[in-house]
């Protein structure tokens, strides 16, 4: 400071008036509430709109309920070449391999999934069907990974359980997730499966994505040794299955199975699918008489018996 420099002094508000942040500060305070009520209102309605993607920690996966109805045949297992049992059988226009798994004809969008997630549902689905019921090294039971691969992570532990137990129990069946067979026995004859049936899908109550599928798998079998060229046999596998998904499920390709019933013959009523199922093959018998017959080609639902006689639509049938 010196002597020309002027004194200066700091003034405050004149008396009798209000500072312009004091003045102001309410609005922001009340600007600020706004903004965090319309966050708060925005996150609780999404959360119900799409509970999966904000509370995918809470997810719940269903274990699979399974029913296996062995088919036993009424008389001798008819033998012949695979070209002629499946002429003479109902599968004869049927599809063959995977060209018989088919979509439905009109796919529209439900409440909460659009056309595209849905035929997405749909082609897992149908992966989930060629991988557990027409790749080779599954039917031959040398490998269950393509159909691993395609199980919701959730599911995997129940899925391993089921394969590592000794033996079939009502909720451990290895005929649930898949179709096999015992290559110590039998061998599956390349080419000849014929496949029919359809897919369909609902939105569930639980705003998941529900798919079922019910399809009547054909397999030309022949004795794991040295056989005749006619020494052929038909095993029929009639595969009713739910599928559920989220859209974490659809973002992964996987699929939840949540139920399955199985009719498969022919097989003695003894069999209670293990590990793989038990064919009767050409000539083979079983005892007869007591179950009642159940047709795996008829559309509708399959009966809760434990066994029945494999019957068929057509006359004369080998599908036996």
């Amino acid at each position: 400071m010196t002597d020309r420099e002027r004194a200066v002094r700091v003034r405050g508000p004149r008396s009798g008036t209000v500072s312009h942040g004091f003045r102001n500060g309410p609005r922001q305070l009340l600007a600020l509430f706004v903004l965090i009520a319309l966050a708060f209102g925005t996150a609780v309605y999404l959360g119900f709109r799409q509970p999966y993607r904000l509370q995918s920690g809470a997810r719940s996966v269903a274990e699979l309920r399974t029913t296996v109805v062995p088919l036993v045949p009424a008389g001798p297992v008819p033998g012949g070449t695979p070209a002629a049992l499946l002429a003479r059988s109902p599968a004869a226009h049927f599809a063959t391999g995977a060209e018989g798994i088919v979509f439905p004809r009109t796919v529209e969008r439900t409440e909460d999934f659009s056309e595209g997630q849905i035929r997405m549902a749909l082609a897992i689905v149908r992966d989930y069907l060629v991988a557990s019921s027409l790749n080779a090294d599954v039917l031959a039971g040398r490998d269950r990974e393509p159909v691993r691969a395609l199980l919701d992570a959730d599911q995997i532990p129940e899925f391993d359980r089921t394969f590592a137990a000794t033996s079939a129990t009502a909720a451990r069946v290895p005929a649930g997730w898949l179709v096999a067979f015992d290559p110590a026995r039998v061998r599956q004859v390349a080419g000849a499966t014929r496949v029919h049936g359809s897919l369909d899908y609902r939105q569930a109550a639980d705003r998941s994505l529900e798919v079922t599928s019910d399809h009547t798998f054909v397999y030309a079998l022949r004795p794991a040794g040295p056989a005749a060229a006619d020494g052929a046999s038909l095993f029929t596998v009639r595969r009713e299955m739910r599928f559920r998904f989220d859209r974490e499920d659809l973002d992964k390709h996987l699929a939840q199975v949540v139920e399955s019933q199985v009719a498969a013959g022919p097989e003695p009523c003894s069999a209670r699918a293990g590990g793989t199922f038990a064919p009767l093959l050409a000539g083979s018998r079983a005892p007869s008489g007591g179950p009642a017959g159940l047709d795996p080609y008829a559309p509708g639902p399959l009966s809760g018996q434990l066994c029945a006689v494999l019957t068929t639509a057509a006359p004369g049938s080998a599908a036996g």
